[in-house]
């Protein structure tokens, strides 16, 4: 397989000698259509001028003139009546012309050789040096009847022109095919760099830096693989702690489950304890169910396997009945809550996927709150949405923090997660249905003062 540089210097140059092809074509036809019509009608008058002048001089020796005339760049042929003919200047390379065309210019007509000559390339032409590419026309010398036939010395004319024409073209195209390979060489080394870095990301080392200072579409390459690293990096970083919360997280209830099971296996026990450690049982397994909840929701939100079933519900009418399921919880750390719920605001979405939202920032209020703090949940509409938003008196983020709470997997190590146990998926699955929604969250929080986070959805 040829290399990207080989293929790019290929196809740059290839394309050098196309154009050049197409160029040569057009400009050919260019003179064909134009150039040609005018170098013969240029040529025509001149060769007028010539024997009218000598028409009009009467001591004019023919000879002498006609080889002065060659000598400033001109090849001409004369015929007199008897068919006899006399070169002037260069030779031509071919001398073949019909008889039939010497008389009729001997009878007056006038020969255009140079636009009638064959529609063949201009470089043929315009170059070709015979006898048949010639302008001719009659005059009178000394009471007979002549033909001159005459064309540019184009060697003579252009001789010093045709070698440094040459050497330039040639020059052009090695300088051409130099600065093709160099910049060529210049636009693909750091393509060269992202792949080898694209292997050592593959092997799994993140630790990657690209030393491409570029301002073009490669330098964005460059830079947009450099963030893509250091986000797989984190991305691996999440992967590896949540694998080891979620192995805590499994294996500890199992283990209070095992433990609880043996302890219910000792005949002693009273029925007080019997139903004590049934009770521990079951909210082992709820917190269990509730994980695995969790991750299957997730998975089945990044494949959009569960199609958003939309509708227009009143967000007030659920709001409300999240408020009223947790009043215990509420009573418990002493909370209260305020709200401001227009009572005819309409929602158009999923509505026991929002349902999910509503409850997860809800029940993260309670969680993070302080005792007997306070939680305002609040509905406004704006021109090309509504918000709802739920503020609390808890115990606030850093501003580190708060860029990765809707990550996935991520559990932030204070004391939030000292005091409450969680899976770090809760606030991921809220994003990402807000995301489905083509709505938006954010999040304003100070540490030990309180948050306010804000879902957006369009109208």
């Amino acid at each position: 397989m040829k290399s990207l540089y080989i293929k790019f210097a290929f196809t740059t140059i290839a394309i050098m000698l196309l154009s050049g092809v197409f160029a040569f074509l057009l400009s050919n036809f260019y003179y064909q259509q134009k150039l040609k019509p005018l170098n013969d009608e240029k040529n025509t008058k001149i060769a007028l001028d010539m024997v009218a002048f000598i028409e009009e001089q009467e001591h004019i020796k023919l000879d002498s003139y006609l080889e002065n005339i060659a000598d400033v760049g001109y090849r001409m042929a004369l015929v007199d009546e008897e068919g006899n003919e006399t070169y002037f200047g260069a030779a031509f390379r071919d001398k073949g012309l019909p008889n039939q065309i010497k008389d009729n210019v001997l009878n007056g007509e006038i020969y255009h050789g140079m636009a009638e000559f064959p529609q063949e390339t201009f470089v043929t032409g315009f170059f070709a040096n015979e006898l048949e590419n010639t302008i001719g026309v009659p005059f009178t010398y000394e009471g007979e009847q002549y033909a001159l036939f005459i064309r540019p010395d184009i060697k003579l004319l252009f001789n010093e022109m045709h070698y440094l024409l040459a050497w330039m073209l040639l020059f052009t195209i090695i300088l051409s095919i130099v600065l093709v390979l160099i910049s060529t060489k210049y636009l693909v080394h750091p393509l060269s760099k992202i792949t080898k870095a694209t292997e050592r990301l593959s092997q799994g080392n993140f630790d990657i830096k690209l030393e491409i200072e570029r301002d073009d579409e490669i330098g964005q390459l460059a830079k947009s693989f450099t963030h893509m690293a250091k986000q797989l990096e984190a991305l691996d970083d999440m992967k590896n702690e949540f694998i080891s919360n979620i192995s805590h997280d499994i294996k500890s209830p199992l283990s209070n489950i095992k433990g609880y099971v043996q302890l219910l296996e000792n005949e002693t026990l009273d029925k007080t304890e019997k139903a004590k450690y049934m009770t521990i049982i079951h909210q082992e397994i709820s917190r269990l169910s509730n994980l695995t909840k969790q991750l299957l929701l997730l998975a089945s939100l990044d494949r959009q396997e569960q199609l958003l079933k939309k509708e227009k519900f009143l967000v007030s009418d659920q709001l409300k009945e999240i408020i009223r399921s947790h009043q215990w919880s509420l009573e418990e750390k002493g909370l209260m809550v305020s709200y401001t719920l227009p009572e005819k605001t309409m929602i158009y979405g999923d509505p026991s996927m929002l349902y999910n939202v509503w409850e997860n920032l809800f029940t993260n209020a309670i969680k993070y709150n302080e005792d007997s703090g306070s939680i305002d949940v609040t509905v406004v509409e704006h021109d090309k949405s509504i918000e709802v938003r739920f503020e609390d008196t808890g115990i606030g983020l850093d501003d580190s923090i708060k860029e990765r709470v809707f990550d996935r997997f991520f559990r932030e190590d204070s004391s939030r997660n000292r005091k409450i146990e969680g899976t770090g998926l809760g606030l991921a699955i809220v994003s990402r249905i807000v995301e489905l929604h083509d709505g938006d969250i954010q999040i304003d929080s100070l540490h030990g003062k309180g948050t306010t986070i804000s879902v957006y959805l369009p109208i």
